[in-house]
Formats: structure tokens, sequence, C-alpha cells
């Protein structure tokens, strides 16, 4: 019997988690037609992720839901840790507390951020959900992905231009497609709980470095809390469930507690694993069907979202026929580096802050306060500079051989005022979600060599003023109000900025480079000659 036809979409996302949802929600607010299939059959009641930091709020924002996503999450102010005593040793905070408009590391409940991704895509008249629909074959075809399903014991076909595979760590779109993972698997067993009722009220998760017994507690809104402990030998082996005596005789020391106040118990070891190859054909793996890595960075969860804000605008724009197709390449070139070098962070915290050696535990504790004794090494500590960097150095970026370290860099989201609605506005607000060009004190004239690149991606314009005047001039005027926006863009005075929709710094070129780095932006499109010409044309006719 021939399968059910589904008929077809723009993109296929394979898995309805927080990343998958999110994947889905950005495609939407692009006008992208998605459908998401999900193999249960709704969304999951099992809090698994627990921090969203400030890059996964902007990324909601750019997806036009944050509002929808702030009334779940504790607005954090990061994480302390603690020595093997129990004495605070230092509080990591990460710099510039607000630069991307929103608190830096926030916890949550992910079946609340998956209900109400799942309500703002039910909204959507782009976006279709199927849950209890498991994916079973894909078969890539020339301009698009066959995928096979199963509802209701019904077999089901669809057709995709693309699809994205957000379905876990045991991701059919990677195992069926036959892609690998490269990395370990550790042996020690972990006791994760989320309790009720709890009463721990911090805005901040706690790491305790007690060699004894090694420890992690998150609270949550409304009373939930997370616990996460070392277990030894005898205390229970993974996928294992853990008894209610050994919970409550863990618990006590922070308080009593009954089986009713047990939301979700498990033992589980992690995983410190990265996929071979993240695009095959027309398909991609994000989140954990990508990478998977121990939990101590909090950076599970935000880095699969990182994936979804780094794909789905190119995916939305080679739809659109406004970049070629070749620039999804880029994809893996620009995210699997920082993936992995969060992997290996992750690994490292472990192995240093959750050590159970009683003589390396005093050995960290003595570096660490002699560290922060210095100022540059409690600013290292307390702005978590041990973060791998973010920067792109391949991919769709223009790297000129100078000032290398002001491209491929997240711009910050300052306040400002604008000069146009006369409001004070934040920088998404004005540029909106799409391509950004910023002119930074630059003159008038200037701008005319620019504008193939602003036609070629429809880019919002804007100049941007460090000094204290205000330019007589038809373009939008941002002008500095707190000294966010002078922070953010004094180093680039005098030259124009590019700003892809993810927010990263594509180029910044003076206006004499505006020539060479045109060339350099419109292969990314489908057909730069055509739009050289028909930008000429346009200004030869302005």
């Amino acid at each position: 019997m021939a399968a059910e036809s589904l008929g077809r979409v723009d993109v296929a996302v394979c898995g309805a988690g927080p990343v998958g949802l999110t994947a889905a929600a950005l495609l939407a607010a692009r006008g992208v037609t998605v459908a998401v299939l999900e193999q249960h059959g709704t969304t999951s009641d099992e809090p698994k992720a627990i921090s969203i930091d400030d890059v996964s709020l902007r990324v909601f924002q750019q997806a036009g839901i944050v509002d929808r996503i702030l009334p779940i999450v504790v607005p954090g102010t990061g994480t302390r840790y603690y020595d093997s005593y129990g004495e605070p040793l230092f509080h990591a905070r990460g710099p510039h507390p607000f630069r991307l408009g929103f608190p830096f590391k926030n916890p949550f409940a992910q079946p609340d951020l998956e209900r109400a991704l799942a309500s703002a895509l039910a909204e959507s008249p782009t976006a279709q959900l199927r849950f209890g629909t498991q994916v079973i074959g894909f078969e890539q075809l020339p301009d698009c992905v066959r995928l096979s399903a199963v509802a209701d014991g019904v077999e089901q076909a669809l057709e995709a231009d693309y699809v994205l595979g957000c379905d876990g760590g045991r991701s059919a779109t990677r195992l069926l497609q036959g892609v690998d993972m490269t990395g370990r698997s550790y042996d020690d067993v972990w006791l994760v709980v989320d309790t009720l009722d709890d009463p721990h009220t911090e805005r901040f998760a706690m790491h305790h470095a007690d060699p004894r017994r090694p420890h992690v507690i998150v609270p949550g809104l409304e009373g939930r809390c997370r616990y996460e402990f070392r277990l030894y030998d005898g205390e229970g082996g993974a996928g294992e469930p853990p008894s209610f005596e050994l919970i409550r005789r863990l618990v006590a020391p922070y308080r009593a507690i009954v089986p009713s106040q047990v939301e979700r118990a498990v033992n589980y070891r992690f995983n410190a694993v990265v996929a071979d190859r993240w695009m095959i054909g027309r398909s991609f793996l994000l989140g954990d069907a990508a990478h998977m890595m121990p939990p101590f960075a909090g950076q599970g969860l935000n880095s699969g979202i990182r994936d979804a804000a780094n794909l789905t605008w190119k995916i939305a724009d080679v739809l659109a026929g406004q970049l070629d197709p070749s620039v999804l390449t880029s994809y893996q070139v620009e995210r699997a580096p920082h993936a992995l070098a969060t992997v290996r962070m992750s690994e490292r915290l472990g192995r240093v802050v959750m050590t159970t050696s009683t003589r390396l535990a005093h050995r960290r504790d003595e570096s660490v306060r002699n560290a922060l004794r210095t100022k540059e090494g409690r600013t290292y500590l307390e702005e978590m500079r041990y973060r791998p960097s973010s920067q792109l150095t391949d991919g769709m970026v223009v790297v000129p051989a100078g000032r290398s370290e002001d491209v491929g860099v997240p711009i910050g989201q300052p306040l400002s005022f604008d000069a146009t609605a006369h409001a004070m506005r934040r920088l998404d607000d004005v540029v909106g979600t799409g391509w950004a060009l910023i002119g930074v004190d630059v003159d008038e004239s200037d701008w005319t060599a620019t504008d193939p690149i602003r036609l070629a991606l429809s880019a919002t314009d804007a100049l941007v003023v460090t000094r204290e005047q205000v330019p007589r001039t038809r373009r939008r005027v941002l002008i500095d109000i707190d000294g966010g926006l002078m922070r953010e863009f004094s180093c680039y005075q005098g030259r124009f900025v590019l700003i892809r929709p993810d927010r990263i710094v594509a180029a910044a070129w003076t206006p004499s480079a505006s020539a060479d780095v045109t060339a350099d932006v419109l292969k990314w499109t489908p057909q730069s000659a055509e739009v050289t010409q028909a930008a000429e044309k346009a200004l030869s006719h302005g």
C-alpha cells in the first residue's frame, strides 16, 4: 500500500524538543513553511535542561516569542562556586551584565519551555506540529528530502527542501543516514533529582566542589530545585531508578523531603561526543543529535539553540533566493569548532570542580584563591573568560588582514536613542531580524559604494554616531545614551559594519575598501554579477 502523502514543506524538523521547536519558531517567523515531526504524543514532561542564557533569550527575541519565555524563567545571576569545605570561592556572572539585553544565566523547567514554544508554533500560519509521528527513513533527492514516517500505524511520506535533525542523542536523522560520533562516554554515575516545595530562593546555581560528595544545586521557579550528586560504587548504576532513601539522605543537609516532592529522579552517565558530519545532503544535525556534553558548563541546550540561530536564517535566505545554497556548508564550519571547544571545557570543569580527590581539591582551592588576589585572575574567573571564544574565523565572514578581532564576533544589543523614531530602543528592535548595515561616523557620500550589499541582502541601514553631534542625513541615526552603543561600536569608528541576522559581524571595513568587501560578500548570493549590475542601474537612475 502506498504511503499517505503529507505533501511538501520548505523545512521538516525531526524532534519537538527545545532545539527543534526553537528552530521551527525561527523559520516560521521568517515565513518559511515548516513541519515538526515528533514520535511522542505531546511535549515532554521531564525537566531535563535547566538553564537558558542571554544568547538563547536573544534568539527567542529574534523569533518574536521572548515574551512567552520570560514568564517561565528565573532572571539569574550566574554560578557560585564553593570550596572543599562549603565556603564560597567566587561568583561567575559573565562580562558586561545585560549586554545582550537579557539576564546572563536563567534557571527554568524544560516542560514549561516546550509548552510555550509549542503554543507559539500552534498559532503560526506557516507551521504544523505532528506529534505521534515517528520518522523511519530518509531519501535524499536532487531537489528535496523524502521522509518516511509512521503515525497511528499508517505509513506517511513528506517531502521537504531541507531537514533539521533535532531528535536528540539517539537521533534517527543521524543514525539512519550513517553518521558516527567521535568522543567518549564517562563511567561516573550522577543522581539528578528535581524537587518541589524547595526552600532555596537563590537566583544562581551553586557548584559544591566537596571531594567527598561533589554536587550541584540549581533553584528554579516557584519552589522547584534541581540537585545533582556524584554517586559511588554500590549506590546505583546508570539507568537504575534511585531509591527514595538515597534521595532523602543526599538532600538532607539542605531540606527534608517526602516522596510527593520528588518530581523526577534519574541516575545517568554523561557523554562528550561530536558528530563527524553535521550536513548530509539536504539534512542537518542540531543540538544533541550533533553534540553531547557534560552538564558542568550549563551549555548543552544553549549550544543547540546556537545551532538553530546559525542555520535557520541561512536556510530562509536560500529559500528566498537571497543566498546561494553553497552557504549552507558554512553551518558546520562555523558551529562545530565552538561546540567541540565547549565540550572540552565542560570536561575540564568536571575534572577540576567535581574531582573526588582530596589532594587535587585542596590544590584547586589554593590556586583559585591565589588567582582571586590579582585583578587579572579575578576577572578571568568572575567574567568566565575560561569559556571558549565564539569568534568565527571561517565561513560567512570577511576577515581582513588586520584587526581581525573585530569580525566574526557577536555584536551586543545596546540601548540607543533612535533619532528617526524619537524613542529609546534596543538595537535588535531598530534593525529588525534580517541583515543590518551600520555606518559608524561615516560620511553620507560613503554610502553609495555599499548599495550593492544593501540591495543584495535587503539589509536595514543605520548611522551610529559616537560624537556629540546629530548629523543631517536621510538615514536612521542611532545615538548613545548610556555608554552601551559606544562600547559596541567605538572600535568601528570610520567604518561600515555588516551584521548577519544572527548578530555576528560578517565584515567591517573603511569606505575605501567597499569595492573589495562588496565583491567578497556578493559571492554568498546566487547571482553576484546580476545583483551588482542591478544595483549599479538603480543607482544611475537614483
